[in-house]
């Protein structure tokens, strides 16, 4: 079997006496999309800024195609592409001049033509840097990081600020460059990013891997709760409610019943529990406006593994409260 392309093992990195990054360990194989998955503040940038070299570790190894990045970092600089969340470019720099300059600095860099029409940036050339939209920056600033035909690249917070549209357009490119045999580490703190793009991921909350595997798989993973949610006509939601709430009692299915919403209500239990709903309601002759079953997602994952929703922004938030109580 081939060994990992990337390979990070007990990873450690402190601020003073705060621990960023604390024990983690995780392994990217050849050619996938490997995600790195957490609420602001959780540790990632931290992360892959320690694995690229660019920041000092305090403890564990990280390697690059077996390359101690730590000992050596000029010796992955052909090897590792890295698109930094906060990256910036001169306001007056053309797309065109920067490819131009970036592949000056390897010695066996991309066509920087090529990389244009690959990310769609052909017929922005010529424009300068302060007059990107933010789906143009971001496009060029992937075309700085795979410049140097890299075998991992890094895209850290890669969508943050753009619109739905551009996200979108920017997930295919993603995908685009991974089908070109570039191992990609995408930085992420949107669930739907990381479910979409992901083969596997790594989920790091408070510096630490709480959960690692396929998207599919953390999600099968859980329990076996199953929940539906029953939407009523106004007129039908009080004998509705009425209905489904004492529905655990009757039923071994149904472990418990709520409001889900002004005319909805959830009921939740086994595998099962839909065929529980379904005839409660025909014995009853009350027909919903809808039935559907709730999809689990990778936010049930970090609700069961840290016991608390995954807000990220409010989190950063928190934890920058908490810092300026300390000081």
């Amino acid at each position: 079997m081939a060994a990992p392309i990337v390979e990070v093992r007990n990873l450690r990195k402190t601020y003073g006496p705060k621990v960023a990054v604390d024990d983690v360990s995780f392994a990217v194989e050849r050619g996938e999309i490997f995600g790195i998955l957490g609420p602001n503040g959780a540790g990632k940038t931290t992360t892959v800024e320690t694995l690229a070299g660019l920041r000092g570790a305090d403890g564990g190894a990280v390697r690059v195609r077996g390359i101690d990045t730590q000992r050596d970092p000029a010796a992955v600089r052909d090897i590792l592409g890295v698109q930094l969340q906060e990256a910036t470019l001169h306001d007056k720099i053309t797309v065109g001049e920067a490819l131009r300059l970036f592949a000056g600095f390897y010695a066996h860099p991309a066509d920087p033509d090529e990389l244009l029409a690959m990310l769609d940036l052909a017929e922005h050339a010529d424009k300068q840097f302060a007059k990107l939209s933010g789906g143009q920056k971001q496009r060029l600033s992937i075309a700085l990081a795979l410049v140097g035909n890299p075998e991992v690249a890094i895209l850290d917070e890669l969508t943050t600020g753009l619109d739905p549209q551009a996200r979108r357009a920017t997930w295919d490119l993603v995908e685009r460059v991974r089908d070109t045999g570039v191992t990609i580490l995408l930085v992420t703190h949107f669930m739907d990013e990381a479910e979409r793009l992901c083969d596997r991921l790594a989920i790091i909350d408070g510096g630490k891997v709480v959960a690692e595997g396929t998207p599919q798989g953390l999600v099968d993973g859980l329990d076996d709760d199953r929940t539906v949610v029953v939407r009523f006509a106004p007129d039908d939601v009080a004998r509705g409610r009425e209905l489904l709430a004492g529905l655990a009692d009757r039923h071994p299915d149904v472990t418990r019943t709520e409001a889900a919403a002004t005319t909805e209500v959830a009921v939740t239990g086994t595998r099962r529990v839909l065929f529980a709903v379904v005839p409660a309601l025909a014995e009853a002759d009350l027909v919903p406006d809808d039935v559907r079953t709730v999809t689990r997602s990778l936010e049930d994952v970090f609700l069961a593994v840290t016991g608390r929703t995954y807000q990220p922004e409010a989190q950063l938030a928190a934890a920058a409260t908490r810092e300026g109580d300390r000081s």
